[in-house]
């Protein structure tokens, strides 16, 4: 092994994640993908014992390329949960209103609006084929609506995957790196 100088290493501590249930949480940015119909929305938790925590992570761990950031789709099929996020982005954020067609289309005016977000744990095999867990966006919900949220249950796997498993519907850090 090759000597290595850790005098001015920390060394590393018990990780702690926020807990499944509702934050109160910040727009970093958005990113549109028109060809897909879909909003790439990157956020962080605003205030409390976690605050700035996917921001902090991201420092961290560059190559974690999905920390903080979800999908909206807004193809016909997903328009109900797409107008939800416009409802709770627009309650969230006193006159500020965005519908994503006639008022306000313009997704670049979500950065630095407010939102509550509702975690979920879900379970899924890590590129070596471990089970793991983390938390995803579950739901959308005025920021004066969190406390009325219900924790969701965890998001159990169904299957053990097979011998030549792919983590897919993630990217590496380079395609899916966020500005923030």
């Amino acid at each position: 092994m090759k000597k290595i100088d850790m005098t001015n290493v920390q060394e590393a501590g018990e990780f702690r994640r926020p807990e499944p249930g509702a934050y109160h949480c910040v727009i970093k940015m958005v990113e549109d993908v028109e060809d897909k119909e879909y909003l790439k929305v990157g956020y962080d938790i605003a205030e409390g014992e976690y605050k700035d925590y996917y921001t902090n992570l991201r420092k961290e761990h560059p190559d974690w390329a999905w920390s903080g950031v979800y999908v909206k789709s807004y193809k016909k099929a997903a328009l109900p949960m797409f107008k939800r996020f416009c409802s709770a982005v627009s309650k969230s954020n006193g006159s500020y209103i965005f519908d994503g067609y006639t008022v306000n289309s313009d997704e670049k005016t979500l950065v630095g609006k407010h939102i509550g977000l509702v975690f979920q744990e879900e379970e899924y095999y890590s590129n070596s084929g471990d089970k793991r867990t983390r938390l995803i966006v579950y739901s959308e919900c005025p920021i004066d609506k969190i406390a009325d949220q219900k924790v969701p249950k965890l998001k159990a796997l169904k299957e053990e995957p097979s011998s030549s498993f792919v983590n897919e519907g993630f990217t590496s850090a380079n395609e899916a790196e966020v500005p923030w």
